[in-house]
């Protein structure tokens, strides 16, 4: 079905009086429109980031049933190489598109022929319609936005002709799967086959869809257009649950785009207020990941065809996401930031690397008259500790860009002998480096400490001993047995050491103590780069010295050893050549401070009739897994205060310790909540004796008691 030319109107008529006075009720004039890229065309239009090449529209009056003329226009795009699929469909050649008109003069014959076809049926507002969103949401806006073109105000509303269909005939395929074919199949509409002029036909077929469907019962069509927000809505994530089916995680943006940014990338889909939100890394920087949040589960899916679209120069990896990574990241739960955000529309910066003495007025003066600070010191807020010391983090509100903009021109200025950094952030940011504050403890948690070996490792030269590299992961001691095969039954006793790094995980590496040189280079001629899980492990010989090195915190590489980096002479070894020998069991009290876990699983028994131990026996004996070993101990020594110890504190020690140089640290500044257990966790893997709990001595007030947590320590 060809829907009729149109027919001028008779002279001495009115066509807006014989509008208004036709009984059919109906929406306002529609205009049908038909577009498509240079790469991917139907579902996958605007996947492929390519310039739009072809616009097709026609007028249709609801009310008197009447068309307007059809239109057909070329666009110049930047890339004029076609796709197969575009070349075959459409009939186009990269010449016929150098000599069209750009996207912008398109735009503006657009209004010019829509006004007056418009004007020519009765005239009033009027409503786009098209084949489902993508011509619109992931074409003109995108393309629009990239080129900085300010697209009418027209194209921020409009009618999906699959939704409304729907509407009509709910007994149909879902809207999502129909095409303009399926449509005119649907309702038996006879169209005309001999039309070969690509996006005519299908701006035709629309139009009797139209006209059939304003033909039936239903009088909810075209009430409800589709709408594209114009520009992104900040504020706080005050929702406790968040749909998964709405959430897309970005990766790889640039570390100073800010969530105005990321709402550009998405140009044409709507985010939820406050939706965007950037994430930080452990030191509270952002890492080039974001969490976005749509308003519906449709605007997800068209999100995720946004997948290595590019902002700038760099393309942006498009995930799904869940709602509790969203909440995670974006939600809050403090009155301080609550209060911050409660003011709408405003923009915030983050100052960073302030002085810990400054306050508001400092920062005030800071800024300047010229970019004043909504609310003055109330529209700061200033991230601190939990026991109150300040990070050296702010945040800031502005009124308008303007202002915002004009604080940014203070970036890297100087605020007494320091220079602040200033950025964009969002909301989401503001709770994010609030709540990270707030939930981190006084003392840094760490991986179950290293106690003494439970016997001595001969210091030796000869390359008794091999090395491999590249394990699994997940390598146990039997999977290093198995892979070594008949050199197994050459392992000395006790002689499997697998190397942990400073998170307590594998780290790829082992050490195998052999019974001869002679062994160990025929285990690592016979085993080396064989495969184990799907990984060649390279194996090679070494010495004693040098797996004594890699244990003790030193590297083994191509150039040499490297010493541990252990500089304290009070907690580091005389040498590294072997281990001090200290009893096998650990004190009951400190097995008490570390999970079972710790502890080794019941020993392997080879099958050979002396029974060898290549790890110690059963955990009822108490033993630590000594198999495992950080190479640098886990707190540098660097990072705490060590300070010349009291007379008074002299006087109180053992003399038996005294008698050691150096063996007397004291430590200033540990928090008031810090127990027995933070106190030995700084010092793990410095070889203090665990179960001399007398060596931690209070310095202070005499009546202070162990369970009042004194200020200071002396530790021994």
């Amino acid at each position: 079905m060809t829907p009729p030319p149109p027919q001028p109107p008779p002279s001495g008529t009115n066509p807006a009086a014989d509008s208004a006075a036709d009984p059919r009720p109906g929406p306002g004039p529609l205009v049908v429109l038909f577009g498509a890229t240079a790469g991917a065309l139907g579902p996958d239009l605007g996947s492929d980031e390519t310039d739009l090449i072809l616009l097709v529209w026609q007028v249709v009056e609801p009310r008197s049933r009447q068309v307007g003329t059809l239109h057909k226009s070329l666009v110049r795009a930047e890339a004029a190489a076609l796709s197969p699929q575009c070349r075959e469909a459409s009939g186009l050649s990269a010449d016929s598109l150098a000599r069209a008109e750009p996207l912008d003069k398109v735009l503006q014959q657009f209004s010019q022929l829509v006004s007056g076809d418009v004007a020519l049926l009765g005239g009033g507002p009027y409503m786009l319609c098209t084949d489902g969103q993508q011509l619109l949401r992931q074409v003109l806006h995108p393309e629009a936005s990239r080129k900085n073109l300010v697209l009418p105000d027209t194209f921020f509303s409009f009618y999906d002709l699959r939704r409304e269909f729907h509407v009509q005939h709910p007994s149909s395929r879902p809207a999502r799967d129909l095409t303009v074919a399926t449509m005119a199949q649907d309702l038996g509409l006879e169209t005309d086959a001999t039309e070969d002029d690509f996006g005519v036909w299908e701006v035709k077929t629309m139009v009797a869809v139209i006209l059939h469907l304003l033909d039936g019962p239903s009088g909810q069509l075209f009430s409800k257009p589709e709408v594209v927000k114009q520009k992104y809505e900040t504020g706080p994530c005050k929702a406790d649950v968040v749909d998964s089916e709405t959430v897309v995680r970005a990766r790889g943006l640039p570390w100073q785009s800010s969530d105005q940014d990321v709402a550009r990338f998405f140009k044409g889909l709507n985010i939820a207020r406050g939706g965007v939100a950037l994430c930080l890394n452990a030191q509270g920087r952002r890492n080039g990941e974001a969490l976005i949040r749509f308003v519906d589960s449709e605007q997800r899916d068209l999100a995720l065809q946004r997948h290595k679209h590019h902002m700038g120069v760099r393309y942006i990896e498009v995930y799904k996401a869940t709602g509790e990574e969203f909440v995670k990241i974006a939600g809050g739960t403090s009155l301080e930031v609550a209060r911050f955000l409660s003011r709408e529309d405003q923009v915030i910066l983050r100052l960073r690397g302030l002085p810990f003495s400054a306050g508001p007025a400092d920062v005030l003066g800071f800024l300047g008259p010229e970019c004043p600070v909504t609310g003055g010191a109330e529209g700061l807020l200033f991230v601190r500790h939990p026991d109150g010391r300040p990070t050296g983090d702010a945040f800031a509100l502005f009124a308008c860009e303007e202002l915002a903009q004009a604080a940014l021109r203070r970036h890297k200025g100087t605020l007494g002998k320091r220079y602040i950094e200033l950025f964009r952030s969002t909301a989401a940011e503001v709770q994010q480096v609030l709540n990270r504050y707030a939930s981190s403890p006084l003392l840094p948690t760490l991986t179950a400490p290293l106690l003494p070996i439970p016997f001595p490792l001969a210091a030796g030269t000869g390359r008794d001993c091999v090395r491999l590299r590249g394990l699994p992961y997940t390598a146990t001691i039997e999977d290093i047995l198995s892979f070594l095969g008949e050199a197994a039954a050459d392992i000395r006793p006790h002689g499997v050491h697998m190397v942990l790094n400073q998170q307590g995980r594998p780290s790829g590496d082992a050490f195998i103590q052999m019974t001869s040189a002679e062994r160990a280079l025929a285990a690592a001629q016979r085993c080396h780069k064989k495969a184990m899980k799907e990984r060649y492990v390279e194996v090679v010989p070494c010495s004693t010295e040098e797996m004594s090195h890699v244990l003790m915190g030193g590297t083994l590489g191509r150039s040499g050893m490297s010493p541990p980096p252990c500089k304290l002479p009070c907690l580091s070894p005389p040498t590294y050549a072997t281990f001090q020998a200290t009893p096998t069991l650990i004190p009951t009290e400190t097995a008490a401070l570390y999970p079972s876990s710790a502890l080794l699983p019941a020993a392997r028994v080879p099958a050979a009739p002396t029974p060898v131990a290549y790890y110690p026996g059963p955990a009822t004996q108490l033993y630590m897994n000594y198999t495992a070993y950080y190479p640098s101990p886990p707190v540098s020594p660097t990072t705490v205060g060590y300070l010349t110890t009291p007379p008074a504190a002299l006087a109180s020690a053992p003399t038996s310790v005294l008698s050691q140089p150096g063996a007397l640290v004291r430590m200033q500044g540990v928090p008031y909540t810090a127990g027995m257990k933070d106190l030995l966790s700084v010092f793990q893997a410095y070889q203090l004796a665990p179960d001399d709990y007398t060596s931690l001595m209070p310095v202070g007030d005499p009546p202070r008691t162990v369970l009042q947590a004194p200020k200071e320590w002396v530790c021994l």
